[in-house]
């Protein structure tokens, strides 16, 4: 628990660290930020309300002094409430991000789990059965994790989508007016999400075998497990002692692409035109639509200290040397 609570207590500078952040940006680039959103959205008119909003959510042409603006903006930030959003038909920016988390949690998360827990086990494998065939299949693997994501995904879709036409080439779902929950609703989603979520797995997973196989190599010659060995212990539990040790690097870089689920893997979501956070978030930037650049990053943000909190629970059941140095 002292070791927690230390890290809880980093933990919350941070978070008060990036909101501070998130309300200076906007107010810190040169030039008016609303200024900018307008000019952006050419054609387009805009009413005094929605002016006076934007004015309001960005601090310009009001009397608030900067502090009471930064005490509004943290009310705002509690409430997830980040004022509309330019870029999507002035709704709210709760609403879009709202709107589009799903798609990456389902397909980033699932994705990422899949990869983790299958590249963990294969590389425990290797590395256990160095020496062996097993060895055969890192070349495999290593051109795979070299491989950049985009790459695979473009090789997807040339093979399995538009040579093949077993899978549609992007979005999530067929254009069907009233999406129900039903069984043909959601084999067409899955339909939809194979190809990327297929890329996502063999590119991430190929990193996890790698990492682990590594780590492996050189815990299995610790003296603990050389003696575990030479008691006679079964294999299967020399194995377990080995992996519980190996897989506390893993632990952390997990905990990283668990908090970074959220923003979407960026170029996979582009080359299958997948409605979620990364797209959202590529055109917040091509369309300066900050209420939404700040609405995002701040959930990147929760979600990567969230995550690392959670990994740091786990490295505390995990390593008794962290208990014990508390």
């Amino acid at each position: 628990m002292r070791a927690i609570t230390r890290r809880l207590a980093f933990y919350v500078v941070t978070a008060i660290v990036a909101i501070s952040l998130d309300f200076l940006i906007p107010r810190l680039i040169p030039g008016n930020p609303v200024d900018a959103i307008l000019s952006k959205a050419q054609g387009q008119q805009f009413s005094k309300a929605t002016i006076a909003a934007l004015d309001e959510q960005f601090g310009v042409n009001t009397n608030a002094s900067l502090w009471t603006q930064y005490l509004h903006f943290w009310n705002s930030a509690l409430h997830f409430n980040f004022g509309i959003s330019v870029a999507n038909g002035f709704e709210s920016v709760s609403g879009v991000i709202g709107a589009a988390l799903p798609w990456t949690l389902g397909l980033i998360g699932i994705a990422t789990v899949i990869s983790f827990v299958l590249g963990t086990a294969i590389g425990t494998l290797i590395g256990w059965k160095r020496g062996s065939w097993a060895d055969n299949l890192l070349p495999v693997v290593t051109f795979f994790q070299a491989a950049p994501y985009f790459f695979l995904a473009f090789l997807a879709v040339d093979l399995f989508a538009l040579k093949l036409g077993w899978f549609p080439t992007e979005g999530a779902h067929s254009n069907l007016n009233f999406p129900a929950f039903t069984w043909t609703y959601i084999s067409d989603v899955l339909d939809h999400a194979f190809l990327p979520a297929l890329t996502i797995v063999v590119a991430s997973a190929a990193g996890w075998i790698v990492g682990m196989r590594n780590v492996m190599l050189t815990t299995m010659d610790e003296d603990y497990v050389l003696i575990a060995a030479a008691k006679g212990l079964p294999k299967r539990r020399v194995m377990w002692y080995a992996a519980r040790n190996a897989i506390l690097p893993s632990i952390s870089g997990f905990a990283l692409a668990i908090g970074f689920i959220v923003s979407g893997a960026l170029l996979t979501e582009i080359v299958f035109s997948y409605p979620g956070l990364g797209l959202l978030l590529v055109n917040a930037v091509a369309n300066n639509d900050y209420g939404l650049l700040q609405g995002i990053f701040l959930l990147i943000t929760f979600a990567v200290l969230v995550a690392n909190l959670i990994a740091d629970f786990i490295y505390v059941f995990l390593d008794p040397r962290i208990r014990q140095e508390a």
